[in-house]
């Protein structure tokens, strides 16, 4: 019970809770962990080929083929979250979907999908960016933040 330091439990409260903790299942954390690490590396490879192929290809240098490859794995997972995959590769992937940037393009679009026939503004919109708008308002002041640390122990801009 998440309450548990705000509310008291009665003792019928109390031992049913016992009951249930001796009953829950063991939770596989080193499978879980293994699953993360594996599907998490495997995004990153993939990523990895994406930018290889943008420079080898496209002839973009390391630095100008990180953005082509940030849209390609986000276009990706987006249009794997509308086809259901990738909500069956989290499931089994765990965390390790969840962290890269495909988890929060999966976020975003499952939301936009969930609530879409709440009508384009409150529903796709309005629902998407809940999710997004605690993400973007915190990269937002981390950034200021950074920024301003940046300036203050390297005033010199980063040796531009």
């Amino acid at each position: 019970m998440a309450n548990n330091q705000k509310k008291k439990l009665t003792p019928v409260q109390q031992e049913y809770q016992e009951l249930a903790k001796k009953r829950e299942p063991a939770r596989p954390v080193l499978k879980n962990c293994v699953r993360a690490f594996i599907s998490g590396g495997i995004i990153c490879f993939i990523g990895q080929c994406i930018q290889d192929m943008f420079i080898h290809w496209g002839g973009f240098d390391e630095k100008k083929a990180g953005n082509p490859t940030v849209a390609v794995l986000i276009l990706t997972s987006v249009i794997l979250t509308s086809l259901g995959v990738y909500d069956k590769i989290a499931q089994w992937a765990g965390a390790g979907s969840a962290v890269p940037v495909t988890g929060f393009a999966n976020s975003m679009a499952s939301a936009a999908i969930e609530h879409q026939s709440e009508g384009l503004v409150l529903g796709v919109g309005g629902k998407m960016f809940k999710l997004a708008g605690p993400v973007i308002v915190f990269g937002t002041v981390a950034a200021f933040i950074i920024g301003i640390l940046t300036l203050i122990f390297n005033p010199s801009g980063g040796g531009h």
